[in-house]
């Protein structure tokens, strides 16, 4: 979707709650995946825009990236100084959600809170998966190390997994066959967005590797800093890249399971994915100098690939 698609969508009043609003929607257009793409019904481009508006923001109040001046914090109901406060934050867009599922009086605060109402209505979601988000970036406050990979899946069953369930619920097509392999698929792309990002996570504090890999492998914080992955790092890398690689393979029956626009949609993620971790494996599983990040050649590609395989 094209920023002005996105504009044209979004209530606009241009009033400053607006411009927080575009802000924050217009960072779709950097993603690594598309998040609303052309080709898909007007109805529900607008609804994945309302869920990416949330996401967006929750990732963004979690990782401290939000625009400055503490508008979003005014927005919420807090003191603009408690921008920095990111458990409070989280806490009140919590309290703002809650608002959304509720008949009551006042209706949430926040501009992509009140945008996220009517596809709320609309689709019958229900608050599990955007509450799931927000624990996320609430372990992101306080776990910055994953002693195995059991712990690592069960954060991705919180930073990941919703958003795949909401495409489903959004699109009408949610059953529990469906959820498994979307689960897997969402897993699978957490992962690999870690591998590519070792080096800036641990520039925050954050390391996504299971430990006991690291301990497997002989690999250490400091090789991790490292400017270029030496041999250990490079095979503890390939080693994850396989393991998403499986993820991948599990849940793309999925994208054989629904027809039209969605499969087209669906095989994107997949392929992404694919695309990716191919990537990785070009540059010799050495992510350290900087993500490494598929040609839209090669996802075009593995798009027409993944259909052929799976359609």
């Amino acid at each position: 979707m094209t920023r002005t698609v996105v504009h044209r969508r979004a209530k606009d009043t241009g009033g400053p709650a607006d411009a927080h609003s575009r802000s924050t929607l217009d960072k779709a257009a950097h993603e690594n995946f598309p998040v609303a793409p052309f080709f898909l019904p007007r109805a529900w481009r607008a609804d994945l825009m309302a869920v990416y508006g949330f996401a967006r923001l929750v990732d963004d109040i979690g990782d401290g990236d939000l625009a400055p001046g503490g508008g979003d914090a005014a927005l919420l109901g807090l003191d603009r100084a408690q921008t920095e406060d990111r458990p409070a934050m989280l806490d009140a867009l919590e309290a703002d959600l809650r608002r959304v599922f509720s008949d009551r009086t006042p209706g949430p605060r926040h501009p992509l809170m009140r945008r996220l109402g009517p596809t709320v209505r609309r689709c019958g979601l229900t608050p599990e998966p955007f509450l799931g988000l927000i624990e996320a970036n609430r372990q992101d406050q306080i776990v910055t190390r994953y002693a195995t990979y059991d712990d690592l899946l069960a954060y991705c069953e919180l930073s990941a997994n919703p958003v795949g369930r909401l495409v489903l619920g959004i699109t009408g097509t949610a059953s529990p066959e469906r959820i498994r392999h979307s689960d897997r698929i969402c897993t699978a792309l957490q992962i690999v967005e870690h591998l590519q990002d070792v080096a800036e996570d641990l520039g925050r504090d954050r390391v996504y590797l299971p430990a006991e890999d690291l301990k497997h492998f002989g690999v250490t914080e400091g090789d991790l800093a490292a400017r270029s992955g030496g041999a250990s790092v490079r095979a503890l890398i390939a080693y994850e890249a396989e393991r998403a690689h499986e993820l991948l393979n599990e849940g793309a029956p999925l994208v054989g399971s629904v027809h039209g626009r969605l499969k087209l949609l669906l095989a994107g993620f997949v392929a992404g994915g694919r695309a990716a971790l191919q990537a990785v494996a070009a540059a010799d599983h050495d992510v350290l100098p900087g993500p490494p990040k598929p040609t839209k050649l090669s996802l075009l590609r593995e798009v027409g690939a993944t259909l052929r395989r799976e359609g």
